[in-house]
This record gives C-alpha cells, sequence and structure tokens, in this order.
C-alpha cells in the first residue's frame, strides 16, 4: 500500500510539473423529474395560496416549478407587474394544444402534457410522479465554460423519434411584490422562479448531440438564473403549440 500511495505521490507531482491539472469528479448531476408552470396574476384573488405553494414546491430538487404571470386580468384594476402577453399565449395554446380549452388562474400546467388547480399540493404532486409516454426521456448536461453554454443531450433509454426545441428560460428566483389595488389589495405577495424570458437555442432530434450558444443568451432583464428545457411541438391554426416536455435542467450556478 505504501509502495502505491508513493507511486500515486509521485505521478502526480511530475503532472503538476508539467502544468497539468488533477481534477475530481464531482457526482452526477440530480435530474429533476418534472416541469410545473404557475400561470398567475396579482390581479387574482384565488392566486396567492398557489403563489405560496410554489414557493416551497421550488425548493424540491425532483421538480422545477416556474411562475409565468399572465395580463388577462389586469383589467380588474390592477396591473400584473410581472406579467406578459406571452405567457397567456403559452397557457391558451397549452388548452388548444391539449384540446380541453381550459384556461383558469391559478392553472399548474405539468410537463407541458396535464393541468391541475395551482393550489393543489396533492394533485401537483401525484401529477408530477405519473410515469407517461410522454414524460422526460431526455438527459440534459450544462456547462458554463469562456462566455457559453453548452447543453448536452441524450436519450435516456435509446433513440428518440420526436424532434423538439431546446430553450432557455431566464428566471428570477424569488420576487416579491405590495400589490396596493385590485382583489388582492393590501397583500404582499411572493413569487419563486418567476420566467422573465424565453429564448430557443436550437432543436433536438433524440440522438445525443452537443448546442452551444452565448451565455448572454440565459440573461435576461432582471434575471438571475435560469433552466433549460426540452420541449415537444405541435403544428396549430394560430402556429406552432407547446406540448409535451422531455427533459429539464437547472442553471448550474
Amino acid at each position: 500500500m505504501m509502495i502505491r500511495l508513493a507511486q500515486l505521490f509521485s505521478a502526480t507531482a511530475a503532472l503538476l510539473a508539467l502544468g497539468g491539472v488533477v481534477v475530481c469528479a464531482d457526482p452526477a448531476e440530480r435530474q429533476p423529474k418534472a416541469v410545473v408552470e404557475l400561470f398567475t396574476s396579482q390581479g387574482c384573488s384565488s392566486c396567492p395560496p398557489a403563489d405560496a405553494l410554489f414557493v416551497e414546491l421550488a425548493k424540491n430538487p425532483d421538480m422545477i416549478a416556474l411562475t409565468l404571470p399572465v395580463t388577462y386580468w389586469d383589467y380588474l384594476g390592477w396591473k400584473d407587474t410581472l406579467g406578459k402577453d406571452s405567457f397567456a399565449k403559452r397557457q391558451k395554446f397549452y388548452a388548444k394544444a391539449r384540446g380541453d380549452g381550459q384556461v383558469y388562474t391559478p392553472q399548474a400546467v405539468i410537463n407541458g402534457v396535464s393541468h391541475v388547480v395551482g393550489s393543489d399540493r396533492g394533485e401537483i404532486e401525484r401529477g408530477a410522479k405519473q410515469p407517461s409516454a410522454t414524460g422526460f426521456v431526455a438527459k440534459i448536461g450544462l456547462k458554463e465554460e469562456a462566455g457559453t453554454l453548452q447543453v448536452r443531450l441524450a436519450p435516456l433509454d435509446g433513440p428518440v423519434e420526436r424532434t423538439a426545441g431546446v430553450w432557455i428560460v431566464a428566471t428570477t428566483r424569488m420576487v416579491t411584490v405590495p400589490i396596493t389595488r385590485g382583489e388582492n389589495q393590501g397583500k404582499t405577495v411572493s413569487y419563486a422562479n418567476v420566467v422573465r424570458g424565453m429564448t430557443r437555442i436550437g432543436d433536438w432530434d433524440g440522438k445525443e448531440a452537443t448546442l452551444t450558444t452565448p451565455l448572454a443568451t440565459t440573461q435576461a432583464p432582471e434575471a438571475d438564473s435560469y433552466v433549460v428545457i426540452v420541449q415537444a411541438e405541435q403544428a396549430g391554426k394560430y402556429g406552432m403549440m407547446p406540448g409535451a416536455i422531455l427533459g429539464a435542467a437547472r442553471s448550474p450556478r
């Protein structure tokens, strides 16, 4: 044993003398099992319990919880300070893709394929655990280096015969908003993982691949983090509609 340790020490010293670097491999990154999107509004009196729930769900390492504030309740007397019309459009496209037409707040969309009331923790957790033919099939690895982001993609169980978009979702980990008018007047509400923007960086064809994009792609005004999602899509009357989320990964920082 002493001889082996001495040999190892000598080899390491020689490597360092030659300018080499000894690196200890990190454990495999934990892959989340679900992405849950909360469509909410500061002008919706039923939404604060769902907003509070998502602050808790965001702590679950097996789940990526995202908040997407919509704008269609702004007429009730308070304009949502985080709302985007694009989120309302995304929610409506989900409803069209599912074929049920159900759009409401608070609504939680699970892995792009099912929905439940956003304040119902039990239903959200059950939905996130349900195996499905449209569940996660992609493993994603992220590496930031020299001003770029490398997104490594691989199928979990053999090649996947479908094409999906690869998206950077810029987020703010926590936002607290005092609401002074409307249905939630006088309340101060906190929101977890508020989406600030979504940028498509390429396609995934179901095989091993690496996409590279400038690290600036992960940034957006007021964002301090990001996630990467791989999402199938389908053609609709008004454009491509989001479908099943096939994989996801959190920012490495």
